[in-house]
């Protein structure tokens, strides 16, 4: 069973295959629970799949907040009950001058990385109006406090509270059905956009096009069912679903609008 998931997925996600079998694997020999870091929609799909050929493995995901785009993996063995805690998320408060400047989902991920942190220890970034908020792994929590003192020119301060404190803004997909020739990056943006092909491939060939989160230059890259799609200018939408074939032998897909 093992050896045949690669086929249902790409090759440059068979490190991440590697990963997920290598930490149920520990998990069925040790019988104690493990952890990962946070995952992406697709992430998740695929860790799903892998605990699927497992009937003794379990696999719950929790990002701090209901709905969180990003989660953590609780991968367990099924005689255990995971609790929150499990999931070791910390929530911080960003205090900022909010009279006198404005923070941006861009410029707080941006300074993150600056730190030399990896993407996978942060959750999602929440914001309510002038009020923003941060997800993080418990283990970098101290480290985080102390090396995080500007968000551009900015002035901050971390202040953690309880994961109950979050303020929630949901991420609403507005679900729409399409016909597509092919399932190619280019074909999908340009009829979910309603832009020209050409114009499509021109996007992705600028580096203006990620599918989860990373940029993809390849227009005949080959899209999935839970693939997140960012075009710059044009808002981002999400495969919900691959169905079947029309009579032209045109393929039906579902796709999100983020709202």
């Amino acid at each position: 069973m093992m050896d045949g998931i690669y086929q249902h997925f790409r090759e440059e996600e068979y490190a991440f295959i590697d990963k997920i079998l290598g930490i149920t694997m520990r998990v069925e020999n040790e019988y104690t629970p493990q952890l990962t870091d946070f995952l992406d929609p697709r992430q998740r799909y695929i860790t799903e799949t892998v605990i699927g050929g497992y009937d003794q493995i379990k696999v719950q995901f929790f990002g701090g907040v209901a709905h969180a785009e990003r989660r953590r993996a609780l991968i367990y063995p099924d005689y255990y009950t995971p609790t929150e805690a499990d999931f070791e998320i910390a929530l911080f408060h960003i205090r900022y001058p909010v009279k006198f400047t404005t923070l941006t989902h861009q410029k707080i991920l941006g300074t993150l990385m600056s730190l030399g942190m990896k993407r996978d220890i942060f959750g999602d970034i929440l914001n309510n109006g002038s009020e923003w908020q941060l997800l993080v792994e418990s283990t970098m929590k101290d480290y985080l406090t102390l090396q995080l003192e500007k968000i551009g020119k900015v002035n901050v301060m971390l202040e953690e509270t309880d994961l109950s404190e979050a303020t929630f803004t949901p991420t609403v997909w507005e679900e729409s059905g399409l016909t597509v020739s092919s399932m190619r990056l280019d074909v999908i943006i340009s009829n979910a956009h309603h832009i020209s092909r050409q114009k499509a491939k021109q996007l992705v060939v600028a580096g203006l096009v990620k599918v989860n989160w990373k940029t993809v230059e390849n227009p005949d890259f080959e899209c999935e069912q839970e693939d997140v799609l960012s075009v710059r200018g044009y808002g981002r939408v999400k495969i919900i679903q691959t169905g079947g074939r029309t009579k032209k032998d045109k393929i039906r897909i579902e796709i999100g609008y983020l709202k």
